[in-house]
């Protein structure tokens, strides 16, 4: 069998898991994979999207079978499990050079405006840690949504502690589950960059001071705190973001996206921008900033 992949939010950055394992499955049937050519036909091709604001891939596609997947496209299945236990084929990425894969699926908590609930249930084990490790690297990047909310999780952080693995948890720790004990458990990890953390509300800011509080006290390096922010009403983010710098922790803005189709609007994007651009945060005041189409802005 040819197999095409398509990478719909498109694949020179972040891999797309799904795809590293269905590539990993076929080709241990033997089959030929390869990053879908518009040149070629193919027997199946696989389309995979994420984000649901990523706009379809709309070129003619020959091949006998096409097949669409991801959360892009209200699609909150999983892959078999002979798919799912496979693991990623790093060839079709060979830029990133790090492992990936998740210690845990699922979530605790029921926030309105994530779909993990929905798509993976409640909180299990999926991996050890060391089958994530790849042998060619030290560093692994762990797509867990709440991996601290889980025994299983835990007992895998407290196994890395002290190794010679560097690791990012990319999606944010819950900063209600670390406590003093937890904080020792994260000390003990080398991190590739940051240790993140989630600030989606301002009744989180007092929650993550205290997280920060623990970590420090347990011996992590401020330098590599940072919490999301997402972005809904701009006033109230704009409190986080002043509130986490002040706490010395680095502010990441995401805005809403709702999952039926509903954009950012143009002051939630340009506050986004506003804050990630690190140049323009620290160089004016978000009252300073000036972008199109903004209110009462003297052009």
């Amino acid at each position: 069998m040819k197999v095409g992949l398509v990478a719909v939010d498109g694949h020179n950055n972040f891999p797309n898991l799904a795809l590293m394992r269905l590539s990993a499955w076929h080709k241990s049937c033997g089959d030929q994979v390869e990053w879908w050519n518009g040149f070629e036909h193919y027997d199946r091709v696989y389309q995979s999207k994420v984000f649901t604001f990523t706009p379809d891939f709309d070129s003619v596609i020959n091949a006998d079978e096409i097949i669409t997947g991801g959360t892009g496209y209200k699609d909150y299945g999983t892959l078999p499990p002979e798919v799912e236990a496979m693991p990623p084929d790093y060839s079709i990425y060979p830029q990133f050079k790090r492992g990936i894969g998740f210690l845990t699926r699922g979530c605790i908590r029921q926030c309105p405006w994530c779909l993990v609930p929905h798509k993976e249930g409640k909180i299990r084990p999926a991996a050890d840690w060391e089958e994530i490790r790849r042998p060619d690297s030290r560093e692994i990047v762990f797509l867990d949504n709440n991996v601290l909310a889980s025994d299983f999780g835990l007992e895998q952080i407290d196994r890395m502690g002290g190794k010679p693995t560097w690791v990012d948890f990319n999606q944010g720790l819950d900063a209600r589950l670390i406590i003093s004990e937890t904080a020792k458990l994260l000390a003990r990890l080398h991190w590739i960059r940051f240790i993140r953390m989630s600030c989606d509300t301002n009744d989180m800011l007092p929650v993550v001071e205290r997280a920060a509080a623990y970590l420090r006290e347990a011996g992590a390096a401020p330098s590599c705190f940072w919490a999301y922010v997402l972005v809904r009403d701009v006033e109230d983010a704009h409190q986080r973001v002043m509130t986490l710098r002040e706490m010395g922790i680095e502010p990441f803005a995401q805005p809403y996206w709702d999952y039926d189709g509903g954009e950012p609007n143009l002051e939630q994007k340009a506050f986004a921008r506003w804050v990630n651009h690190r140049a323009i945060l620290h160089s004016c005041t978000w009252e300073d900033y000036q972008y199109p189409g903004k209110r009462g802005q003297i052009l």
